[in-house]
């Protein structure tokens, strides 16, 4: 069977550690979309691992796989596992021979877009990896896939027009130096780049056709999860755009992403992911976001700094409008959620419960991020419950939790009419409730 696990929110939500919490059930782990702007933080036998690009599950030894959904920046990959293996692991991974390339010129265009848009404050509030250009490309049906960079005479074919294109873009749209970009624009450099990377892709054997590979796993009985990066309201189609990623962290984008048929995908489960307040990373509307002392200590207790980008993140209180949203675009059948250890010791919790605009109260996402920006929330108060001790409640389970977080766990799963299978009450493997494994 799979098991999806799809952001609920604006991404950072803690899917790295719920696809840790599941890996151990699960034979093979994949990635369906995004890059190395995605930032899934493991924490296993008091080690953490912060991860952009290698799926969560290669932490339990488990099969990684970056489908043809995913732009795969090389560099990273290649860094990511040797970063591993000096700590000890050996993690198997394998590269959708579908997916697009992030090729250097692609940064430096990303950046030279932010900047311009800068000028104008329409920044969105990217990783500056290279991500959307990429996306771009592939739309635009002039990028690079990892099947292209095993074939020497349609790299050369394809890096002839890119280059030159990029290039002039960087010159003549944005004004920048090419020759100040490191070799991004110099083709040649360029060119033996990409071969050094396709002779570590045959040395180790990573390329893999993704839908065949994962359609034989199934059929010799192997579990399949699949990965989504980012959060469903940064979602280029169901999104507040254009502060958006460039690709699709929803449900429906695990089978597109991977190259399974949407009955194989859609057999299984999906597992939306909460953060038990609300972060985000970048621009765009935050009907519940918080400021002052409160806000810095939810920041500072939950950790909210980008695993990416090391900036500090923008918290709010649950907006449940996103999540009715999120869960009915994906379909969960279930959720986790997670930090409700962050959230102790606070006298009241609060949670946008619904939106109020020109005097009507909504209770879903409106479709433009302009309505969206005109909402404010309707707030619902909770009595805030002590702090306890993660170990001991996740030991003890779900009874041991303080009463006051138990009615806001069932006010959110009556909210969405969906289960919790998960309550995560600290940062550690080991400190989650699990009321319901979907592999079982």
């Amino acid at each position: 069977m799979t098991v999806t696990i799809v952001g609920a929110q604006l991404g950072d939500e803690g899917k790295g550690g719920v696809v840790d919490l599941f890996g151990d059930a699960a034979d093979v782990v994949v990635r369906y979309q995004g890059g190395d702007n995605a930032g899934h933080t493991v924490v296993a036998g008091g080690e953490e691992y912060k991860l952009s690009l290698v799926p969560s599950g290669v932490v339990r030894g488990k099969t990684g796989v970056l489908g043809n959904g995913c732009v795969v920046n090389p560099e990273t990959l290649f860094e990511e596992v040797d970063a591993l293996r000096e700590r000890g692991l050996d993690p198997d991974v394998r590269l959708a021979k579908r997916a697009h390339v992030i090729l250097p010129f692609h940064r430096e265009l990303d950046g030279a877009e932010e900047a311009a848009k800068a000028d104008s404050d329409q920044e969105i509030g990217t990783t500056g990896r290279g991500i959307g250009p990429t996306y771009e490309d592939k739309v635009g049906r002039r990028g690079v896939r990892v099947g292209d960079l095993l074939n020497e005479d349609a790299l050369r074919e394809r890096l002839e027009y890119l280059v030159d294109a990029k290039r002039a873009i960087y010159e003549d749209v944005y004004g920048f130096d090419a020759e100040d970009a490191d070799g991004a624009f110099d083709f040649d450099e360029v060119f033996e780049q990409c071969l050094a990377y396709a002779d570590r892709i045959r040395e180790e054997d990573l390329a893999v056709n993704a839908g065949d590979y994962l359609a034989d796993r199934i059929a010799d009985g192997d579990e399949v999860m699949l990965e989504g990066a980012q959060g469903t309201s940064l979602d280029i189609d169901h999104g507040n755009f254009p502060y958006v990623t460039s690709s699709n962290p929803t449900a429906g984008y695990a089978a597109t992403g991977s190259g399974l048929g949407p009955t194989t995908v859609g057999q299984g489960e999906v597992v939306g992911i909460v953060k038990g307040y609300l972060s985000r990373v970048g621009s765009g509307p935050m009907p519940t976001e918080l400021d002052g002392d409160l806000a810095e200590y939810i920041r500072d207790e939950g950790g909210e700094y980008g695993t990416v980008t090391g900036r500090p993140r923008r918290v709010g209180w649950l907006d449940i409008p996103m999540l009715r949203h999120a869960a009915r675009v994906s379909g969960f059948t279930g959720i986790a959620i997670n930090h409700l250890d962050v959230l102790a010791g606070i006298d009241e919790v609060k949670v946008g419960h619904a939106y109020e605009r020109d005097g009507e109260t909504i209770e879903t996402l409106p479709a433009t991020t302009e309505d969206w920006g005109e909402c404010e929330p309707v707030l619902k108060t909770f009595d805030g419950w002590a702090e306890f001790d993660p170990e001991t409640v996740s030991e003890q389970g779900y009874d041991a939790l303080p009463s006051e977080a138990q009615a806001y766990v069932e006010y959110v799963e009556d909210e969405l009419d969906t289960p919790a299978y998960v309550l995560g009450v600290g940062p550690g493997r080991e400190e989650s409730i699990v009321r319901h494994n979907p592999f079982e």
